[in-house]
């Protein structure tokens, strides 16, 4: 059939995922087919009492409304959760497009004080400076204007609340 693509073995097929781990390869590709599951299954239950990654982060905020225009307006991430949570703030999480961690715009109580601080948070992209050009251009406030350093480019961004983060290249700028 003409929409149809033909292969010889099912073992030539693969799909474009994440990451896949084992105690032999680290690839891209996640090989499909008809999976004995007794030989695969170690395989499978590696790590899983393990630590995987991190889900999200929390971000403090005095108004959470604000700040939810700001992050899903200005930086672009997208609500993956906005539900009620206490008496007085809601759940709400965010995700970066493409990204796996996400950000949780909530307060924890007790926590107030680190609202408006430098939070221990690195946001990575391609070239600071475009971006950070971009994020400007949507009213995205710098404490730091991006600068080239030996082992790539960062700049300091603040959201409504005065809180800072680091905006950074993963690698050596070119």
């Amino acid at each position: 059939m003409p929409d149809q693509v033909a292969h010889q073995h099912v073992e030539d097929i693969f799909i474009q995922g994440q990451h896949c781990y084992t105690d032999r390869y680290y690839s891209n590709n996640w090989q499909i087919a008809l999976l004995d599951f007794a030989r695969y299954s170690p395989l499978l239950k590696k790590g899983a009492d393990m630590i995987r990654g991190i889900k999200f982060v929390s971000i403090p905020v005095r108004n959470q409304d604000v700040s939810l225009k700001f992050y899903t307006d200005a930086l672009g991430l997208k609500v993956v959760t906005d539900q009620p949570f206490t008496d007085t703030q809601r759940w709400i999480e965010l995700l970066i497009p493409g990204a796996e961690t996400g950000l949780a715009l909530f307060t924890p109580e007790g926590h107030e004080k680190r609202i408006g601080e430098f939070q221990s948070i690195s946001f990575w992209c391609d070239d600071v400076f475009a971006t950070a050009k971009a994020l400007k251009s949507k009213g995205v406030t710098f404490s730091q204007e991006p600068k080239s350093e030996p082992w790539g480019s960062i700049a300091v961004f603040k959201d409504p609340d005065g809180n800072q983060f680091a905006l950074s290249s993963k690698g050596k700028a070119k």
